[in-house]
């Protein structure tokens, strides 16, 4: 049902996308951030840039949403080496979801230990306000619940287990040390956090789904 060639998960794929990056440049990223709708900028912040466009990359997919700029940057954020995705991959563009998702491999393989998922959402929460920043502590997979998920098909031991717990998908740690970080910057009044839910797209939510999706438990809802 899922031909390993076209799961964009391979592991020989992804290990030779790994190698050549690797062989490109002499960062060896521990931090992996993803750069969401509007915060590309912060790749910019990285110092001794290596800059990749997804295009010159080996099996790699590519962006083609407006505002995503479509590069793979390492380089060092307050001395830590880090590797940026300045924009993503979406299911509404037509890829399947193991492709979609084929990056956060690649960072495996690239000795990525820490991975920071940010985008830009819509609020369900009544007590959040335009503007808040939501740290994820827990989400919805609503495609998943049809069977859209990028663990289907074969699965090879070398990425991980066939059925991983999900009970702590987001480090508890790494969520409190935001929140204290916050708290010391002075954004305790527009830091939240919340359970996120993810769709489809590319339609945003009708009135009726919003109501239901808070009723779920959801404070934010956005597009996988």
């Amino acid at each position: 049902m899922f031909p390993e060639s076209n799961t964009g998960y391979n592991y020989e794929e992804c290990q030779a996308t790994a190698d050549w990056l690797l062989s490109q440049t002499a960062v060896r990223p521990l931090v992996g951030i993803v750069c969401g709708s509007g915060l590309g900028g912060l790749a910019d912040m990285l110092k001794d840039q290596v800059a990749f466009n997804y295009s010159d990359i080996p099996n790699f997919p590519q962006s083609t949403v407006h505002g995503h700029a479509g590069r793979l940057v390492f380089g060092t954020l307050k001395g830590r080496p880090c590797v940026c995705m300045q924009g993503r991959f979406h299911l509404y563009e037509g890829y399947a979801i193991q492709k979609i998702t084929m990056p956060m491999r690649i960072f495996k393989l690239l000795g990525v230990e820490k991975v920071i998922l940010t985008n830009a959402a819509g609020g369900l929460n009544q007590d959040f306000k335009v503007g808040d920043i939501m740290i994820i502590k827990d989400h919805l997979n609503m495609p998943g619940f049809a069977g859209n998920n990028p663990l289907a098909g074969p699965n090879d031991e070398r990425f991980g287990v066939r059925f991983p717990c999900m009970s702590d998908a987001y480090d508890r740690e790494l969520q409190q040390l935001a929140m204290d970080v916050g708290s010391e910057l002075g954004y305790s009044d527009f830091l939240k956090e919340g359970v996120y839910c993810v769709l489809g797209g590319p339609s945003f939510e009708t009135i009726a789904e919003c109501r239901m999706l808070h009723k779920l438990g959801a404070d934010a809802v956005g597009e996988i």
